[in-house]
């Protein structure tokens, strides 16, 4: 809207272009403003979901290069299934898209900046980066979190972000007693014990993690029983050494653990039947963040 493209100038932000009422906007902030503004041009060239139409996109970067107060410093498209152990798609992809830049090139327009690399297409290697010689930059997103997008694009990638927990309390459930709402989960016969940690649906834990997930606790995967409350989720512990206070980790590095292990945010993705991706980024504002430096981990258990 006109009050984002004023928000981008102002802060001398270098914002993507998608189409011409979004041209429009920005040319006239920054004609307010009185000021250039280096932007990027989206084209999409097989994603369908942003970006500007393969056809008409050289005559859309010739306008927008053309455009007072605006500098064309990027032109970038997105690859959809990179993930893939095929890579035809991509690479069907990366030809259009070469081919786009050539007719550009061909009215006298050539951004800088050249950039189509996800983090699947990064560690697919070769023969992505072969497809396309003219990219300039790459685009980085999962994989700064040390995971991988497939399995088979595994890498050199070493996991940095760990999701914890608190015991708020622990007591005996007697045999067929149930946990939580619904009473989903009862208690074997001889009874149990069971953690109730810090961390619920209103934090980003998938409802779904009920009776599914698992959690580091004391040395060893736990069995999340019960559902998933807003605030709480509760663990299955048997006679295991906890007490209140203790950190359970839901993903990420295991302290002391052999090999800096980590319990993989894949995995707690699979139990809940959700992405990796939908973990990571999930995770609720009242969830206190502490960054540190340095690797975490370099295995995972």
């Amino acid at each position: 809207n006109v009050e984002e493209a004023e928000q981008a100038v102002e802060a001398g932000l270098t914002p993507v272009l998608h189409d011409r009422e979004g041209l429009a906007r920005l040319a006239a902030a920054a004609a307010a403003g009185a000021r250039t503004v280096s932007v990027h041009v989206e084209v999409d060239t097989g994603m369908h979901r942003m970006g500007v139409p393969e056809e008409g996109a050289v005559e859309f970067l010739a306008e927008v290069a053309g455009t007072p107060g605006l500098e064309l410093d990027g032109v970038f498209t997105h690859f959809a299934r990179a993930d893939e152990p095929d890579l035809t798609p991509s690479l069907e992809q990366a030809a259009r898209f070469r081919r786009l830049l050539a007719a550009a090139r061909e009215r006298g327009v050539a951004p800088p900046v050249v950039h189509a690399d996800n983090s699947a297409a990064l560690l697919a290697g070769k023969p992505l980066a072969e497809a396309l010689p003219e990219a300039t930059a790459v685009r980085p997103g999962l994989m700064l979190y040390g995971v991988s997008p497939a399995p088979h694009l595994a890498g050199d990638l070493e996991p940095v972000m760990t999701l914890r927990a608190s015991v708020l309390a622990i007591r005996d459930v007697p045999a067929g007693a149930g946990v939580g709402y619904g009473g989903t989960w009862q208690a074997p016969s001889g009874g149990s014990r069971v953690a109730t940690l810090s961390l619920g649906y209103a934090d980003g834990v998938p409802w779904t993690a009920g009776n599914r997930g698992r959690v580091w606790l004391a040395g060893a995967a736990r069995p999340v029983v019960g559902r998933i409350s807003m605030d709480s989720l509760a663990v299955e512990i048997g006679d295991a050494n906890v007490a209140l206070g203790d950190e359970a980790i839901l993903f990420g590095a295991v302290p002391g653990a052999a090999n800096g292990g980590s319990v993989r945010v894949e995995s707690a993705a699979e139990a809940a039947g959700t992405l990796h991706y939908e973990l990571l980024v999930r995770v609720g504002t009242r969830v206190p963040r502490v960054v540190r430096d340095g690797p975490v981990s370099s295995a995972s258990v």
